[in-house]
Parts: C-alpha cells; sequence; structure tokens
C-alpha cells in the first residue's frame, strides 16, 4: 500500500463530504483510516501457508474437530463497511491435524480482505481441505453486516448465515447433522 497516497485520498474524500481535513478533529484522520484500512486488509499481503508454519500434525484419529465462535471481523466488498460475528469449523482428518490456533488464523486472512461471506466461507473450508487432505470440512459463518445496518433496508437484529461443506460434510448427511448439532450446543 502506498501510504501517503491513500492518506492523500483520504484527505480528498473528506474535503468533497464537505469537511475541512485541517480542521483540528480531522486533522490526523486521513494517517488514522490508511493505518485502520492497512490493518482490515492485511490478508492480501498474508500467505496461508507462511501462516501455518508447519504447524499440520501426524494424527491417526478420525473424529471430528470442532472449533467454535471465532470472532471474525471482515470488509463487505460493497460498501466497504464491516460485518462481524462468528465462525464454527468442523473437519474429519484422514492422517494429519492442523494446530488449533492456526484455525482461527485461516478465518483472519481471508476475513481481512474485502468480502462476501459467502466467498469468505468457501475459501476457509478449502483452505482447511487442502492443507490437511481432510475426509471432510463443515464451515458455518453467522454475521451482522453494517451494510444492512446503518444504510440500506437498516435492519438491525438481522443476522446472515453462510456453510461450506465438503467431503464428507457434503455427502453423507449423519455427518453434517453431528456438525450443525454440536456447534448449535452450548457446551458446558
Amino acid at each position: 500500500m502506498n501510504e501517503e497516497k491513500v492518506t492523500a485520498l483520504i484527505k480528498e474524500l473528506l474535503r468533497e463530504l464537505g469537511e475541512n481535513p485541517e480542521r483540528e478533529g480531522l486533522r490526523k484522520t486521513p494517517e488514522r483510516v490508511m493505518r485502520s484500512y492497512k490493518f482490515l486488509t492485511q490478508g492480501y499481503q498474508q500467505n496461508p501457508e507462511r501462516i501455518i508454519n508447519n504447524a499440520v500434525f501426524e494424527s491417526h484419529v478420525n473424529n471430528m474437530i470442532i472449533c467454535k465462535d471465532i470472532e471474525i471481523y471482515s470488509l463487505c466488498e460493497h460498501h466497504l463497511l464491516p460485518f462481524f460475528g462468528r465462525c464454527h469449523i468442523g473437519y474429519i482428518p484422514r492422517d494429519k491435524v492442523l494446530g488449533i490456533s492456526k484455525l482461527c488464523r485461516i478465518v483472519d486472512v481471508y476475513a481481512r480482505r474485502l468480502q462476501i461471506q459467502e466467498r469468505l466461507t468457501a475459501q476457509i473450508a478449502q483452505e482447511i481441505n487442502e492443507r490437511v487432505n481432510a475426509r471432510g470440512v463443515g464451515v458455518v459463518i453467522e454475521c451482522r453486516h453494517l451494510c444492512k445496518m446503518m444504510r440500506g433496508v437498516e435492519k438491525q437484529n438481522a443476522t446472515m448465515t453462510t456453510s461450506s461443506v465438503l467431503g464428507c460434510f457434503h455427502d453423507e448427511a449423519a455427518t453434517r447433522a453431528e456438525f450443525l448439532s454440536l456447534i448449535s450446543r452450548h457446551l458446558a
């Protein structure tokens, strides 16, 4: 990212909105917005393979592995407004498992890009599937979208749920049902 150029563009945007970018409250806003966008889109500069950093381990378990309630923050590619919520991941390994923190890092790599929730869900599932050659993968994301809450239809309580199921999660109704049951149940 050309930080100087982006800062100048934000300054110009403030002018076009009818603001004075030199007034006290806005003097440092262009730099802050530039740094914010740099952070919120850092997924473009990240490589999932490097993020995983060889944290793929041999394992002979064939049970379902689930990581629930991973916080997710992303930007809608249509309005550049945030959407946020939770991601639930399940997979059944063949002979390799991912380090548990790597599931969260995979979510962040793809969420820190301009996104639509549908594509984000599929990208996470495909990445996990490719890294461990899983028997199956399931990803469910539940989010609230500020582009829907603050403008447009202005619906404050509507959430969007998307899923991507691969392998046995797609082909076997019982596996898919077990996954959906486990992510919806509140475990103590």
